[in-house]
């Protein structure tokens, strides 16, 4: 339970204004379609939530576990470093309308979350916790909290989100990831 909670708060708080948050708006604005959009979002984030949590096992699997240790604790800090570093999307990123409003989301979205923040965070999550299923739920399920709003509501809530405050929070939950992990906390899950 711990993998997805954590899982689910990580990535819902480094969601809020990410690019692919951006492109919720952006979706939303132009095809003002929610119920196509939101499908597509959750298809694209749970084949590449999926992808990016298979690396991690795999990454956990590879390095020993005094190694593990300390892959992960640096990235952990690097991933609350990055989360304070806002994103910015250009519209040329995101694919032409013409394979329609799904399609168009879950190709954008597949897109935009590779090599983001919170896929690396999943990579990280699932070689921290071990558990694929559970890690790749939280995950999937943090993106959908933050951009189902975002899709639904769009610029009448993003106006009112303190992204500073939002991404100071997602940073020091990182960072306390990360300097424990470097403590050796996960040494009875095997780190």
């Amino acid at each position: 339970m711990d993998a997805f909670l954590v899982s689910t708060g990580i990535v819902g708080l480094a969601e809020i204004g990410d690019k692919t948050q951006l492109l919720a708006f952006l979706l939303a604005a132009r095809f003002r379609r929610p119920l196509p959009i939101v499908f597509g979002i959750f298809v694209a984030t749970l084949f590449n939530h999926a992808f990016a949590a298979a690396v991690g096992a795999l990454v956990s699997e590879l390095l020993g576990p005094n190694v593990m240790r300390w892959v992960l604790g640096l990235s952990f800090l690097g991933m609350a470093v990055w989360t304070m570093i806002p994103d910015r999307i250009d519209e040329e990123e995101t694919p032409l309308a013409r394979y329609g409003v799904f399609l168009t989301t879950l190709i954008a979205f597949f897109v935009a979350e590779m090599g983001d923040k919170t896929q690396v965070a999943t990579v990280a999550l699932a070689a921290r916790y071990e558990s694929m299923a559970a890690v790749v739920a939280g995950t999937t399920f943090g993106m959908m909290l933050a951009n189902v709003p975002a899709v639904y509501f769009g610029e009448r809530i993003a106006g009112r989100v303190p992204l500073t405050l939002v991404h100071g929070i997602a940073a020091l939950i990182f960072a306390v990831l990360g300097i424990a992990t470097l403590l050796g906390a996960g040494e009875a899950l095997g780190f």
